[in-house]
Parts: C-alpha cells; structure tokens; sequence
C-alpha cells in the first residue's frame, strides 16, 4: 500500500517550519535576509570605531569573508547606503561616506566634554526663561507645587552639524544664575558646578529610541521619521540634590551610545534559575 502524496505547499503559506531533527540538530539553514543584516551588523560596527578599510574591500573579498554570497553582500551594502554610512564611485569602489562619535555613558559629561577633540560645540539658544514647570517636572527637580524653574532649550552643533536638541528644566536658584551665563558655548553641567560650588555626584538616565516627528526632525537637518535617541537625565549635585532634568533628542545616525560594562556576581548565577545547562524548561 503506497503512502497519500504530500501536498505542495500553497503560495502565501508561510515559511516552511523546522523539522524536529533541524530543532535538534541546530542545522537550520539562514535565510539569506538575515545572512545579509548580519553582514551589515559586523561592517557598521567597523565603520563606526574607525577599522573598516576606506575604500571598503570589494564584493568578492567581502562574500569570502563572510562566507556568504554576493547577493548577500550587495544587500548588506544597499543596508548600510540607505543609512547614509557609505557611497559608490564607479570604478572607484565602495567609501566610507560618514562616521557615527561615540557618547559614552559611562562618566557624567556635558556635550562639548564628550566630544573634546572631534572639533568646535556651539549652542544655539532658542528659549531661556522662567516658567512654571509640569507637576511630574517639579516632583522630580524637589520642588513645591507652583514654584518656578527655568527652562533652557538649545540646538547644539558640532561644527555645522546639528546633533542633539536639548529641553532642560533647572532648580529655580542655580537656573536664575544659568541664565546670567554663555549658554551659547558652555555646557551646563560646567556652569551649574561654577555656580553651586560643588560637583556633581550621580545621575538617573533613561534612554530610548524614537521618531522625527515634524519640527524635531525640521530642527535637526533630519528626515521626518528617522530614528532619534531620547535621553531623559536626571542629574544630582555630590550633596545628592536634583538640580538638571534634560529631554535631549540625539541624531541616531550621527550619534552611538557606548559603554563598557561589568557582571556583577549579585544575582548572576546560572543555578538560581532551575535549569542546568542542557536542562530544558518545560
């Protein structure tokens, strides 16, 4: 007796699922899609720390490389040309068009510290003022409800480049003496240690990906719906006052948040979990 015939699959099935043996076996092929986003992954990272060679090597020694196709390659590229990181010249090759600086986050820093070295930060002061800030603001910044604080918000550039847009909310005391200040040049986390007298200690910081919307990306010089990086900080003087809560809006292709980072031993063990290596959950 012969076995019922398979079906062929339909159009618009789907994706064909791994068998139990590839589950097993981890022999499961990858898709050329996600070989090509890998290659893309690995080159970025080059490109952005400054070792991608300039021009970058051709389609064939990328495909040996990578041990991928040269259709994964072309995708990969196309990947990173859609991000604005490279160029084509014919007969030239493939360049590298721009690189993202590198913020990190491990030292509290204002802008123009981090970016000592890579040219000229300058501000462009576009309000400056005192108001009365959002209930969840003053909670935040110790303030009592109805008290005042000063609000900044500046368009910062490196050279001719506009990087970050910045909405600051200071405690009414230091932010009175801020405004006195050269907001056009300084950083405010330097004006806010002249002023206090005191370092600053510590900082609560979230960070966050986001869109454009219409006026930060008319702002910014960039696409209406690209990626943003939105920082929310929270900064504290050494004594542990709050006294600088920033929304600061970051060119995700310009900008790439670094940080090295330590496994602390508190909570880390593999056995607290219940499964074994080789254990599985179920």
């Amino acid at each position: 007796m012969t076995a019922d015939p398979v079906p062929l699959r339909q159009r618009g099935d789907g994706p064909h699922p791994a068998s139990a043996e590839e589950h097993a076996n981890g022999t499961r092929s990858i898709r050329k899609a996600d070989r090509a986003r890998q290659v893309a992954d690995v080159l970025r990272q080059q490109i952005h720390t400054g070792r991608c060679p300039d021009p970058l090597p051709t389609e064939a020694e990328l495909a040996a490389e990578f041990a991928v196709s040269r259709n994964a390659v072309r995708e990969a590229l196309a990947l990173l040309r859609d991000e604005g990181l490279i160029g084509r010249v014919p007969r030239v090759g493939t360049y590298v068009a721009q690189r993202k600086y590198d913020h990190g986050l491990d030292s509290l820093r204002g802008l123009k510290e981090t970016l000592r070295g890579h040219g000229e930060v300058r501000n462009e002061v576009r309000a400056a003022l005192h108001l009365t800030p959002p209930p969840a603001v003053a909670t935040r910044l110790g303030l009592e409800p109805g008290e005042s604080a000063v609000y900044v918000e500046r368009l910062r550039y490196l050279g001719d480049l506009p990087l970050s847009l910045d909405h600051t909310y200071l405690a009414p005391d230091i932010g009175e003496q801020v405004l006195d200040c050269d907001l056009r040049s300084e950083d405010i986390f330097a004006l806010i240690e002249q002023i206090s007298g005191q370092s600053l200690g510590s900082a609560d910081l979230a960070v966050e990906a986001i869109t454009a919307d219409i006026h930060s990306a008319a702002t910014l010089q960039a696409p209406e719906g690209s990626a943003l990086l939105l920082l929310e900080r929270l900064t504290y003087l050494a004594d542990g006052r709050p006294v600088d809560l920033e929304y600061i809006r970051m060119r995700g292709d310009r900008i790439a948040l670094r940080n090295s980072l330590v496994r602390t031993t508190e909570g880390s063990d593999w056995r607290l979990s219940g499964h074994g290596v080789g254990q599985s959950a179920g």
